[in-house]
Formats: C-alpha cells, sequence, structure tokens
C-alpha cells in the first residue's frame, strides 16, 4: 500500500512539474496528445473510413427506399429493404448482361481504330491555323525536351486506358465488401446508430441524437437530389449521342449520369471516352460530341442544380472545389467521390458544434 501511494505521488509530482513548468494544465495536455492519436488513427486508418462511409451513404439510400415501400405497400422494414438490394443488384446484372457483349465489341473497335482517329486529329491540326500554331508551340517544347512528339502519344492512350481497367478491376473487391456492409447497415440501423451515441456523454446525447438524424436527413436528400440529376444528364447525353449517331449512345450516356455524381471532375471523366469513341467517325464528329457535353453541363449547371437544391443540400461552389481538391490530393480518386457528401456533413458539424455550442450563434441559419 505504501509504496502505491508513493508511486501515485511520484506521478502526481510530474504531472505537476510538467503544467507549472510549460503554463499548461495537465487535462489540456491530455486532450491535445489523444486528438493526435485520433488524427493519426483517422490517416492510418483513412482507406477503411471512407469505405465505411460509403457503405453508410448506401445504406441511407437502401433505407430511404425501403421506408416508401413499407408506408406505401405495407411490406416490413427489413424485408423491403432485403427486397430493394435484390431489385437494384437484378438491373445491374441484367444492364451489365445486355450491354457488356456490346461494350467489347465497341472497344475492340475502339482500340483498332485509334491510330487512324490520331491520323485524323493530325490532319486537322495540319489544315488549321489555330492546329498549326499548337503544333509550332508542341515543336518547341520537344526540341527543349519538354514533350514527346505526336507519335509517341499513341502508347500513352494505350498506357491510360490499360491503367484504367486495372483500377476498375481492382476496385471491385471493395465495391463488393461496401455493398455487404451497406446492406447489414442498412437492416440494423438502430443499432449501430445507438451503439455510437453510447459514446457520447449523457449531457450530449440528446444533442448528438439531433445532429446525428439531421446528418442522416441531410444525406439521403442530397443522394436524391443527385439522382434525380444524374437520370437526367444520363437521358440528354444519350438522346443527344444517339442523334449524332455515336456508337454505344445509351451506354455512353449511362457512364455520363454515373459520373455526374463527381462535381467539376465528372463530366471530363464521361466526356473522355465519348469524345474518343465519336473519333472513329472523325474529328467533326468528336467536336460535336464535345460540344454536346459542353452545353448539357451548361445546363444542368445553371438551370437544374438550382432547382434540385432548393430541395436538397445548397453546397457552396467554392467550399466544393475546394474539398474535391483537398480529399483527392489527401485520398484520391475515393476522395474525390465522396467529397460532397463530406463537405455536407463538415459543414452540419461546424454549424451545430462550433458555430452554435461553442459561439452560441444560433442566427446565422447555414443549413446546408
Amino acid at each position: 500500500m505504501a509504496e502505491n501511494s508513493s508511486t501515485d505521488q511520484n506521478e502526481t509530482v510530474v504531472h505537476f512539474s510538467l503544467s507549472k513548468k510549460y503554463g499548461v494544465p495537465f487535462a489540456t495536455i491530455l486532450t491535445v496528445f489523444g486528438l493526435g492519436l485520433l488524427v493519426a488513427a483517422i490517416w492510418t486508418w483513412s482507406s477503411v473510413l471512407l469505405l465505411g462511409f460509403a457503405a453508410v451513404l448506401v445504406a441511407i439510400a437502401l433505407r430511404t427506399t425501403a421506408a416508401m415501400l413499407h408506408r406505401h405497400l405495407g411490406v416490413p422494414l427489413k424485408m423491403a429493404i432485403l427486397l430493394t438490394a435484390i431489385i437494384v443488384s437484378a438491373l445491374l446484372i441484367a444492364i451489365l448482361g445486355a450491354i457488356g457483349p456490346a461494350i467489347s465489341k465497341q472497344f475492340s473497335q475502339l482500340l483498332a481504330s485509334l491510330p487512324s482517329a490520331w491520323k485524323q486529329v493530325n490532319d486537322w491540326l495540319d489544315m488549321s491555323s489555330v492546329g498549326q500554331f499548337i503544333e509550332r508551340r508542341i515543336e518547341t517544347n520537344s526540341g527543349n525536351g519538354g514533350g514527346n512528339s505526336g507519335g509517341t502519344s499513341i502508347p500513352s492512350i494505350f498506357g491510360y486506358l490499360t491503367g484504367t481497367i486495372t483500377t476498375v478491376f481492382g476496385g471491385l473487391a471493395n465495391v463488393v465488401l461496401m455493398l455487404t456492409m451497406a446492406i447489414f447497415l442498412a437492416l440494423d440501423a438502430p443499432v449501430y446508430s445507438g451503439g455510437f451515441l453510447r459514446l457520447v456523454p449523457l449531457s450530449y446525447r440528446d444533442r448528438a441524437t439531433e445532429i446525428l438524424h439531421e446528418c442522416g436527413t441531410a444525406l439521403a436528400r442530397w443522394m436524391g437530389g443527385q439522382l434525380l440529376d444524374m437520370v437526367i444528364v444520363a437521358l440528354l447525353t444519350g438522346l443527344g449521342l444517339w442523334l449524332l449517331g455515336v456508337p454505344l449512345a445509351m451506354v455512353l450516356g449511362l457512364i455520363a449520369g454515373l459520373t455526374n455524381i463527381i462535381p467539376v471532375v465528372g463530366p471530363f471523366m464521361s466526356g473522355v471516352p465519348a469524345v474518343m469513341f465519336a473519333l472513329t467517325q472523325g474529328v467533326d464528329q468528336a467536336v460535336s460530341v464535345a460540344l454536346l457535353f459542353i452545353a448539357i453541363q451548361q445546363i444542368e449547371g445553371n438551370i437544374l442544380m438550382p432547382m434540385i437544391q432548393q430541395y436538397a443540400a445548397n453546397l457552396p461552389p467554392v467550399l466544393t472545389i475546394l474539398a474535391i481538391v483537398a480529399f483527392g490530393g489527401l485520398f484520391g480518386l475515393f476522395g474525390v467521390i465522396l467529397a460532397t457528401p463530406l463537405l455536407l456533413v463538415s459543414i452540419i458539424l461546424v454549424q451545430r458544434l462550433y458555430v452554435e455550442d461553442v459561439l452560441g450563434d444560433f442566427q446565422g441559419g447555414g443549413d446546408a
């Protein structure tokens, strides 16, 4: 007993001596140290946490859809969740089965026609004054060791395509894992949310419950608005490409709709393969496709999204772009894809926990 008491006294003396020496309360030192460990853990396990956040998003979408089936058709909630997952999976399998052979055939044709398409681009550049200026600049940079000649661009394209395919297949395992977690989260959402809330002190638990519910509602509304936006963009793109006579118009429209979930970057991700397919039919066709994508994105950005944001989350454009750059730089493509919902949750947490609870400012509104 005496020995334990002596040890405790020594530790207490060390604690107080540190606090006295640096003028910082020992509790503050522990708090900073704990926050440092938390940041290090988040950084170390960032890929796992992002995968979990994506699973939460899909779980919210499943549970929201199942809740509508439960209200209107009287289907038990858990059965409605499983039914929703089965229907969505069956639709995806049917779509892939229907368009898979066509995609494979057209992709083979694309690879075979890339050299001739590149030749058409060079011919067009030779006949255009703007193209001649670009070629002179390229030749100048090449002579200074700052670039490659046009003949080395085809291998670069093949390398880009090969890397893209490898990345897609490498991410399939994570997608399957994420969907599995999403189904379990949707089935037992109260269990998981209740377990999380039990980690919060009792005095703050009601506030934490309110904020957690607000985050879930905001994410559900954002996903609903994004789904409507994606469907409209997919239909407009597919119809426009079909009218222009581009191969696989509906498939490219579907890609445009899916990638439109990523602001700023998404249109480029869908526009590149569409323009490449159009190049197989000539440079003029490729230019028409590029103009089509620009027109659709102008309609989507200036007319469609403002209307949708009146119902869904209204995120500041500048913060959205900064979030894409920041999360993309930290976590790569996965961070870019999840940048917008992560920003939405961050805005709610800052507004509720800091602006309102710390600063006491309840007048700004600032709801996302």
